[in-house]
């Protein structure tokens, strides 16, 4: 446990700062996942919904600097090429 304030405010907003990155990237993983299971059932419009939302939450992993760039690329190049796939 620190003993200096300023190195007990860091911690405090660490952890908040790893909360948000926490929530920001279990929701990314949980909208790809919702994307391929509505490929594997088939259901185009509900495809199309999820697609759109993986690619938003993607972009802002990327925002926030949890995901590099070419790893969100190569995310959304396996989801177009899955969902053109489906067509």
């Amino acid at each position: 446990m620190p003993n200096i304030k300023s190195a007990k405010k860091r911690m405090r907003s660490n952890a908040r700062k790893a909360e948000v990155n926490t929530f920001v990237s279990s929701s990314m993983k949980t909208a790809i996942k919702k994307f391929e299971k509505e490929v594997k059932a088939g259901n185009k419009e509900g495809a199309s919904e999820a697609f759109n939302i993986a690619l938003q939450r993607i972009d802002k992993a990327v925002g926030s600097g949890l995901v590099h760039k070419n790893k969100a690329a190569r995310l959304k190049s396996r989801l177009i090429r899955s969902k053109n796939t489906m067509e």
